[in-house]
């Protein structure tokens, strides 16, 4: 498809909301909508990911409509901010691309008692021993390395293997999502070449726009929120953007391939071939969700690995403990995944395979799923900035559970 913009319809819902109906194009289940202000369409339309927005509409079993959110860009068959809803109930599908190649890429934060003005001596020093001790680039291998049979364990557990091994805390399980483990991980539908390109990459950055930034806590708008999670101003704390490297990559490639075939054995009409899925609850949609699921334990262990590591750089250079540094974790989310959870959809309650592909979840205060510590406020929504630029520490609301 050429990229040169959307010239479909865009209707206003409201000052940050825009429908593109599903009368656009036959085959369309549902409506897509776009979340963004007025600024933010007028660089919007000029992209062609709008029409990716629509054409995830037409994906069987999806439920309310094709969500993005405002900072959506074109990706592989899903926009990037792309978020979208299945029931498997009513032939709903699970999408590759609905989760991107870098399986449970992800954002981590993490805070410390330190301040700016214990820091800034030692700052040289610091990314010095920062840069010897988290390995980051194309292809880079790291120190922590696991032979298939403890790399599968790993898969099927999260950082509960990691813990086992002191080099995770059961607070550190509590702040992540979902406790850092998708209990429907089938390392065995894992390919070889994933196991060989995730062996020693567990504990590694990466290269593009992950990393991991030193920064200051520089602004405070909700001081109980803040609180909850042990953030003040002036605070120096850590954030890691990582996701699960070469083994991730790997098994979304085979799934692509694997999948490819899968629309025509199952009726499936499809705007674009990017879009290859299967009905969740067939061989080929079980086989893909058990290999994803794997591949996002893997991430969530290597950014807890990335955390350790981060830590013990710390201890190096400020001759005290992490403990003693107070460096807990604050939460950890992710941003490209597919998961079983429960939404209210048309008046009723119904467990739907969510997709989200550069997209968080922001879950409200009470609900389930949030930490103990957040119950009150939220889950703590992750936004990193640019290089040289703010990154955002947000709670979840009642209405982005409602709408999104």
């Amino acid at each position: 498809m050429a990229r040169s913009g959307f010239h479909g319809p865009l209707e206003r819902v409201s000052d940050c909301c825009w429908r593109i109906p599903k009368s656009y194009k036959p085959g369309m289940r549902v409506d897509g909508l776009i979340y963004a202000d007025e600024p933010l369409m007028e660089h919007i339309r000029s992209d062609a990911a709008p029409e990716q927005v629509a054409n995830v509409a037409f994906l069987p079993g999806i439920q309310h409509a094709s969500l993005a959110m405002p900072d959506i860009h074109w990706g592989y068959g899903f926009c990037i901010g792309g978020v979208c809803a299945t029931d498997p109930d009513e032939g709903g599908v699970i999408s590759p691309g609905g989760v991107g190649y870098d399986i449970n890429c992800g954002v981590r934060l993490v805070r410390s008692d330190l301040t700016e003005s214990d820091v800034r001596p030692h700052l040289k020093s610091l990314m010095d021993e920062l840069f010897r001790n988290v390995p980051a680039g194309v292809g880079r291998s790291g120190k922590y390395s696991f032979p298939p049979r403890e790399l599968k364990q790993l898969m099927a557990e999260g950082p509960a293997y990691l813990r086992r091994r002191d080099l995770a805390t059961a607070s550190d399980l509590e702040h992540t999502e979902a406790g850092g483990c998708l209990e429907g991980a089938d390392p065995d539908q894992v390919s070889a070449r994933a196991l060989e390109r995730g062996r020693a990459q567990c504990g590694t950055l990466g290269a593009g726009n992950h990393f991991l930034e030193v920064q200051v806590v520089d602004a405070v708008f909700d001081e109980p929120a803040a609180r909850s999670m042990g953030l003040a101003q002036g605070m120096v704390c850590v954030m890691i953007h990582s996701g699960s490297r070469g083994l991730g990559y790997q098994v979304c490639d085979d799934a692509l391939r694997a999948l490819r075939k899968a629309p025509q054995k199952y009726g499936i009409e499809l705007p674009d071939r990017q879009l290859v899925c299967a009905p969740i609850d067939s061989p080929e949609g079980r086989s893909y969700l058990g290999a994803m699921q794997a591949a996002a334990n893997f991430a969530w262990c290597n950014r807890q690995l990335l955390m350790w590591q981060a830590r013990e750089s710390f201890e190096r250079i400020f001759g005290r403990s992490w403990e003693t540094l107070k460096m807990s974790l604050v939460y950890d989310v992710a941003h490209n995944i597919a998961k079983f959870e429960r939404h209210t959809i048309g008046g009723g309650s119904k467990r739907v395979w969510v997709h989200r592909k550069g997209a968080t979840r922001a879950f409200p205060a009470g609900h389930p799923e949030v930490p103990d510590a957040f119950r009150s406020v939220g889950q703590p929504v992750l936004i990193p900035g640019d290089m040289g630029r703010a990154s955002w520490v947000l709670v979840g609301s009642q209405g982005s559970m409602e709408q999104t």
